[in-house]
């Protein structure tokens, strides 16, 4: 089959197309909802074969560009929804040049002639921050959906393209994208009473079920080798730290176009602030802000802090040190380079000096990267290590969409990993040596703060995994 009988066939089926999806519904509904969780309102959003628009016109772009190369398919669209915009156009020979937010491929690898022709066009839609959202068929459901064509219960369609997962990947990342997360969709595609949500917002999220989905949903995004010089704003929470602050300073090496330092001291009972304020005054020549945190939690002196920082680049240094300051360009390094746009410390690989680390708290963190990794769709080791690292400009689209979430964490970790992983942000970990602490000691209790962690990773795994 040439790609003109492809296209002779998607022109010759338009209207057969439209009698399918309605008696497929409920599948394109699901569809529908995945992507509107993934894609913001409100966004510059173009569809690749796009069809008639109701993938489109369900994530309810700001602005909404819909591409085919069948002019049937376009006119059914057009007249469809008028307030959307669209167009004839080929993935494979592709005019149209602006660039969007978002790039939706449903069901379109499936159809390509030279798929690797038609992502490396994508760029020219592109620009830094876009996110490209694609959903195919799971290989593993190509007797399935056979069956289903001969039975007449599905639309037989032309000879398809099947990649796995790992096809995709080495795709995009030969164009120069940027895996950010892959998930697994619909183990029922077919409404049944109380049946579908077993199915479909439990099952098929469980490590035993969820291989078995129906639909890969990848996003990605493109990557240059552009480095991004930028000013800095470290963040120290500190509560009865006295005996670290100097050090912080001290050993924090000079990085970035500027740095500034903003200590936020949280009702210590040894004298901490009174000592930030005679660092400040002792190293007249580092940009040094003092601040006392007006709630309580580390997370919420992380949030006022960043409200009054300056810099590009917003990073957390505990004040413990047990992460040393001297670790810190690595970070700044990962994200100027953009390897990354949310760097996470990972204490949990070097070998950790004796006391840094109790057993039980290992355990925990262990735990807890398993399970960020499996909730999240992006591999993370250590979610709890206090070095977390962002732009500016991100954590100002996460702080103005944490509705989504609540303010339900007060240690800060989680709502800035949730709220990255909603903005579809990549996260890479930078490896570290954890040390012990050198004065004070530790503010974590093991077992009331381990139970409320827990709680709110079932909390978060039920607004992002069990969706149906």
């Amino acid at each position: 089959m040439t790609k003109k009988d492809v296209l002779d066939f998607y022109r010759s089926t338009a209207q057969k197309r439209e009698v399918w999806n309605r008696r497929n519904s409920f599948y394109h509904r699901l569809l529908e909802r995945y992507f509107s969780f993934i894609i913001p309102p409100g966004v510059r959003v173009i569809e690749v074969g796009c069809g008639s628009g109701d993938l489109l016109n369900a994530v309810k772009p700001g602005y909404g560009l819909g591409i085919d190369f069948a002019p049937e398919v376009i006119e059914i669209a057009t007249g469809k929804y008028p307030h959307l915009h669209f167009r004839v156009d080929d993935a494979e020979d592709l005019r149209t040049c602006e660039a969007f937010d978002y790039i939706i491929l449903s069901d379109l690898t499936t159809c390509l002639w030279d798929a690797q022709k038609a992502i490396r066009n994508l760029r020219r839609l592109c620009h830094p921050q876009t996110r490209i959202v694609l959903s195919q068929y799971n290989y593993l459901w190509e007797p399935a959906i056979k069956f289903l064509e001969f039975a007449g219960l599905k639309q037989k369609m032309p000879t398809s393209n099947w990649f796995s997962i790992k096809d995709t990947e080495d795709l995009f990342s030969l164009e120069g994208f940027q895996t950010i997360r892959m998930d697994k969709k619909i183990l029922l595609p077919v409404y049944i009473p109380l049946l579908h949500g077993l199915f479909n917002g439990f099952l098929v999220n469980l490590p035993g079920f969820r291989h078995m989905g129906l639909v890969n949903l990848h996003v990605s995004r493109p990557v240059s080798g552009e480095e991004r010089p930028s000013s800095v704003s470290i963040i120290v929470p500190a509560r009865n730290e006295r005996g670290n602050i100097e050090n912080a300073i001290r050993r924090t090496p000079d990085f970035g176009t500027r740095q500034e330092f903003i200590f936020i001291e949280g009702g210590s009972q040894d004298g901490t602030y009174e000592e930030i304020l005679r660092v400040r005054d002792a190293y007249p020549s580092k940009d040094i802000k003092v601040m006392k945190q007006t709630g309580k939690g580390k997370g919420n002196a992380v949030r006022e802090a960043f409200e009054a920082a300056t810099g590009d680049i917003l990073m957390i240094l505990d004040a413990d040190l047990t992460v040393p300051p001297e670790e810190l360009p690595k970070f700044y390094d990962a994200l100027c380079r953009n390897r990354g746009e949310f760097v996470n410390g990972c204490r949990l690989v070097y070998p950790m000096e004796k006391n840094a680390m109790r057993f039980l708290n290992l355990l925990g963190n262990k735990f807890f990267g398993w399970f960020f990794s499996y909730l999240l769709g992006q591999r993370l080791k250590d979610t709890l290590c206090g070095t977390k690292v962002l732009f500016r400009k991100d954590y100002e689209t996460i702080r103005d969409n944490r509705a989504y979430f609540g303010d339900f964490d007060p240690f800060g970790d989680f709502d800035l990993l949730f709220g990255a992983a909603r903005q579809n942000l990549k996260i890479v970990e930078v490896i570290i040596r954890y040390k012990d602490r050198e004065y004070g000691s530790t503010q974590i209790s093991r077992f009331r703060h381990g139970l409320l962690l827990l709680k709110m990773s079932f909390f978060a795994a039920r607004k992002i995994k069990y969706i149906k």
